[in-house]
């Protein structure tokens, strides 16, 4: 399919703006501007190292690809604008979050019985996506699955009674950013910047916006580990000083 744009020209429509929208009128009511920049910093080198070897597979395998006309480079079969996407999501995501509250004045010590609950839920997550990872169409989903599960297991680890403590906040900093993207995901898809296979997904959509399931977890999933990233890094530092 011919792309009607190409992957920066989506960037510059519909992400950046976002982005310097958020940066110009930044607020930081969750923690210091240090500290909220920081830890942002932080997530976007491991969202770009962790996320890469991932997202190249599913390229090589043909879970999805771009339009023509869509790419003008790529490097290790990923196109720049994919590694724009996980700088700029990160970013987006954490200058969001920065305008909320929470309450770092809850201690750190926790029971080792209690930090097991969130490694066993994220245990289930992993299980789950290599159930699906049986059948050719439960590739996209079951491999995304997999590959947060070490995510949710260090950030649950560490704090889940805390960002459970805070759900109202971790609830409404994932979920705007996420329908948002799920949006112009929507809106990619239409104008051929890339395309989902038939193959290796489940068939299931999103209503209204005729998403691919696997797309929406994609980014609540996304969304949410820059989400917990952000509060537990600034609840970390908050209780160090």
């Amino acid at each position: 399919m011919l792309s009607t744009l190409t992957y920066l020209q989506f960037h510059a429509l519909f992400v950046v703006p976002v982005v310097a929208g958020l940066a110009l009128t930044a607020t930081y009511r969750l923690g210091s501007r240090r500290d909220v920049l920081t830890g942002t910093a932080i997530l976007t080198g491991l969202a770009l190292v962790y996320t890469t070897p991932w997202d190249g597979a599913l390229i090589r395998r043909g879970v999805w690809w771009y339009g023509d006309g869509a790419v003008l480079l790529r490097f290790w079969s990923i196109p720049l604008g994919e590694y724009l996407f996980f700088i700029l999501q990160t970013a987006m995501v954490g200058l969001w979050v920065a305008r909320f509250r929470v309450d770092t004045e809850r201690p750190l010590a926790t029971p080792t019985r209690t930090r097991l609950v969130g490694l066993a839920v994220a245990l289930v997550v992993v299980l789950s996506g290599l159930a699906l990872l049986r059948s050719d169409s439960g590739l996209y989903l079951g491999s995304l699955l997999v590959w947060s599960g070490p995510i949710l297991a260090i950030q649950w680890l560490f704090g889940w009674h805390f960002l459970v403590g805070e759900w109202r906040t971790v609830s409404v900093a994932t979920l705007v950013p996420m329908a948002y993207l799920c949006g112009i995901d929507s809106i990619a898809i239409r104008l051929g910047v890339w395309t989902i296979s038939k193959q290796y997904t489940t068939g299931y959509t999103v209503p209204l916006l005729d998403l691919p399931i696997e797309e929406a977890v994609f980014f609540f999933l996304t969304t949410l580990f820059v989400v917990q990233g952000v509060v537990l890094y600034t609840w970390l530092m908050d209780r160090w000083e």
